[in-house]
């Protein structure tokens, strides 16, 4: 047997070598060295924030691992309350004029409560879909607790079970299969006949469950959604397939459960449906049956093994994530070795604050890049405020997109941590957003374009939500997700994904935003009303408000959609057309970031007091991160007032503003405080005193608010992903924010830059050591400058081979690209 730290030293040598295109052994066969790229249990579930995630983007599951008495939660992403709504208010004009002339004359808290008129209904509700329910006999409850294991394998997107009773090992093998849409579950016991268990469905929503009449070994459970009975209807089909032994029986209990007695093992196959046929169409008027589709996808499924089954999922699976490999190494003995022999993740989570362990970074990046894989893939709904987990008929925040900051922290690991293909449901859900808004545009405010607000669901809700307008009223969520698609283009350079997909949705943009831009007395162009999302100010007269006019924020954001769509009009021709002429005009006279007297950006178009100073949204800093109007090279000041705004923000905030400042604090450079965010996020919330938490992580590694959100956990990879790689189209900045003394060796392979280009980079003691850069675009791929530290190459890369550079940017060799 080899020593521990032999495959950890063998896998470092062999992710150096691999990072270069020399194909000693492929990347899969290297992963399966390492034994970190796993959330580790050494005992069932006891809250729902320790059970284990699988996906395969639409279907989802919660692994609790119970031995007796197992549950795994079920999860369809177009489960959700509600119908199509008209998401228009034709008294908002008049409403919208009061609050502009309020705001205009200075009245702020009047302003803000008048503005409440504009808020609309509320949004629908996420659903679950049910549960698998296993009974197993009572030999079970005298389980061998030091036996059991549940384990997530990244690696294979599985999670295992295994204990053993008198001598015997029983292991469940759980995988969520998107080539064949069912969630597959295999049990087995070493020895012969010893598997014993029943099996049933079961929902909190209201449903019925049956044996199947013409399949006994098949269990259908229909059901309708909450609220409202003409809502979405869904259906699952549980199959069974026991060993083919005389030995073996299946019966029929109750006429809604099965019965597994003397089996070597059982295969369980789900298969889940709903009558959602788009956000425009009522159920009622659904063309789907979801029973009848379920059954289909059932049939299609059980035309293979469950070997050929497993394959198939793990070959669709690792060929997204294992394009990227990350090595973080500190040099230190605790943090190689000591670690990895804990028996437990949430035990690792706890030492992280003493030992720093390098690894757990690595495992948390990845882990963010998995929950993408597993909840978001072309042709599924966009991931929602908890991806596609839930187990809550009414979960915190409806479960709702939030267009604010939290979906679009969903999608920012998708480029630049190599997961293009998962992005497409947001745009997918941009061009559902764009239809409805267009009428929100028209009615509420006279516009033209499209616009989309703050909170949105399932049915492409564009109206403002209920209640306070400090939440409710932001017109510009539509154009923050648009940065989106300007994004995915500067990444690909997909011409074709411009000119059809991304170009239309930016123009209509871009028309709301010109209309909606009012000429201010001192000439330059304002938003009003405006908010900086949930943040009060305290205005001149003293009084709370949340309304005024032109936040940072708002301008931001129109600066950066106008910029995009200008550049993209270059690129597809259109620089003549009417509309680009107006940007080009409106752009010279957008309010740009001011510094407030006590040297911070300012939040507002005045210099309000705060009386919030360590609010947890970082809404002004928007161009710094994910914008681009504030960088380190064009604007010094302003990158330095920016600093001291994240320095008077401080440290605590829930999960998902952590992130965002590791970010913030990476794109200025910042490597020790954006280390130290990091390091903040290793804080192991106790699910049963979580309010008394901000940010952290659940035991299995979901993050918290709390409660939980998925946002930090893909915030966390793209935060993480920054500090090794910063690009423009034109530029490419190696190691911009490297804590030196925390990770001072390591490895980054296929992180993709802007420019259609892939980077491996390697470093050691602190500095560069190699990089190679490679595109398989057809066309030639330019990089103006290549940036590490005082150094500057200008260089030029074609399709098809791999450039590597040594640490003084040097060319050193170019092979073929395998």
């Amino acid at each position: 047997m080899k020593p521990r730290g032999y495959y950890r030293v063998l896998f470092l040598l062999l992710v150096v070598v691999n990072s270069f295109g020399i194909n000693v052994l492929g990347f899969d066969k290297v992963e399966s060295l390492r034994n970190i790229l796993e959330v580790r249990f050494n005992e069932a579930a006891k809250h729902w924030t320790d059970a284990l995630p699988i996906g395969n983007g639409r279907l989802g599951a919660m692994i609790w691992g119970s031995v007796a008495n197992d549950t795994i939660n079920l999860n369809e992403d177009t489960l959700w309350t509600g119908v199509p709504g008209d998401y228009t208010n034709p008294e908002a004009p008049k409403t919208l004029s009061e609050v502009r002339k309020l705001v205009n004359n200075g009245k702020y808290a009047e302003a803000t409560a008048a503005a409440a008129n504009l808020s609309g209904d509320p949004s629908a509700v996420y659903q679950l879909l049910g549960d698998i329910k296993l009974e197993f006999d009572e030999s079970h409850a005298k389980y061998n607790e030091v036996s059991y294991k549940r384990v997530l394998d990244l690696n294979t997107a599985t999670v295992k079970v295994q204990y053993s009773i008198n001598e015997v090992e029983f292991v469940r093998e759980h995988f969520a299969s998107n080539p064949d849409q069912v969630i597959v579950t295999k049990i087995t016991g070493n020895k012969p006949s010893s598997l014993n268990f029943t099996v049933s469905l079961d929902s909190k929503l209201h449903h019925h469950s049956y044996v199947n009449d013409h399949n006994n070994s098949q269990i259908i459970m229909n059901g309708s959604c909450v609220g409202n009975p003409q809502g979405i209807q869904f259906s699952a089909v549980l199959d069974l397939q026991i060993t083919d032994d005389a030995s073996c029986k299946l019966h029929v209990i109750d006429g809604r459960k099965l019965r597994v007695e003397g089996c070597d093992w059982a295969v369980i196959l789900l298969a889940g449906s709903s009558s959602f046929d788009g956000p425009f169409t009522r159920p009622l008027d659904s063309r789907i049956d979801p029973r009848l589709k379920s059954l289909n996808t059932m049939d299609s499924a059980k035309r293979y093994s469950y070997s050929d089954l497993y394959k198939r999922h793990v070959d669709d699976y690792q060929a997204i994530f294992h394009r990227v490999s990350l090595e973080l190494s500190n040099d230190s003995k605790s943090g190689i070795g000591k670690n990895l022999s804990l028996s437990t993740t949430a035990e690792r989570v706890q030492s992280f604050k003493i030992d720093e362990d390098p690894s757990l970074v690595e495992l948390l990046f990845q882990y963010g890049r998995y929950l993408m894989i597993s909840s978001s893939r072309p042709g599924t709904q966009v991931s929602n405020l908890q991806g596609i987990w839930n187990n809550e008929i009414t979960p915190p925040w409806d479960g709702t997109p939030h267009l604010n900051i939290n979906l679009q922290m969903n999608y920012w690991p998708s480029l630049s941590c190599n997961l293009n293909e998962c992005q497409e449901p947001l745009f997918d859900y941009i061009s559902s957003l764009s239809i409805n808004g267009n009428k929100t545009a028209k009615v509420n405010y006279g516009a033209s374009g499209w616009v989309a607000h703050q909170v949105s669901d399932i049915w492409a809700k564009t109206s403002p939500d209920r209640g306070q307008a400090v939440w409710a009223l932001w017109q510009m969520g539509g154009a923050w997700l648009c940065t989106h698609l300007w994004d995915h283009y500067t990444y690909t350079l997909d011409k074709e994904f411009l000119r059809n997909k991304a170009y239309p949705l930016i123009e209509g943009c871009a028309s709301f935003l010109l209309d909606w831009l009012i000429e201010s007395p001192e000439g330059f162009l304002e938003t009003n009303p405006s908010t900086s999302p949930e943040h009060f100010f305290t205005a001149p007269d003293g009084k709370q408000a949340s309304v005024s006019y032109s936040s940072t924020m708002d301008m931001e954001i129109i600066t950066e959609v106008f910029s995009s769509i200008v550049t993209a009009a270059e690129e597809l021709g259109k620089s003549d057309d009417d509309l680009i002429e107006r940007v080009h005009k409106a752009q010279a006279r957008i309010y740009p970031p001011k510094i407030a007297k006590d040297g911070s950006i300012m939040e507002w178009a005045l210099d309000f007091e705060d009386p919030d100073v360590h609010h947890r949204h970082l809404s002004h800093l928007f161009g710094l991160f994910p914008g681009h109007t504030i960088n380190v090279e064009k604007t010094p000041e302003l990158c330095k007032a920016a600093e001291y705004t994240l320095l008077k923000r401080g440290e605590e905030g829930p999960g998902w503003s952590t992130t965002w400042k590791a970010a913030l604090w990476a794109r200025l450079h910042k490597s020790d405080d954006a280390y130290r965010m990091v390091k903040h996020m290793f804080d192991l919330v106790d699910p049963e005193r979580e309010s008394g938490f901000e940010g952290g992580l659940y035991a299995n590694l979901f993050t918290a608010h709390p409660p939980f959100q998925i946002d930090a956990n893909f915030g966390f990879s793209a935060a993480v992903a920054e500090m090794l790689i910063q690009s423009t189209v034109k530029d490419l900045y190696l190691l911009p924010a490297l804590p030196r003394d925390k990770w001072p060796n390591g490895c980054a392979k296929g992180l993709k830059a802007r420019g259609g280009v892939t980077i491996s980079v390697c470093w050691s003691q602190g500095n560069l050591k190699e990089v190679g850069l490679w595109s398989k675009d057809k066309t030639i791929v330019k990089i103006k400058n290549l940036h590490y530290r005082e150094i500057t190459a200008t260089i030029k890369i074609s399709s098809g081979l791999v450039y590597t550079f040594d640490k003084q940017l040097n060319l050193v060799k170019t092979d073929p690209l395998l």
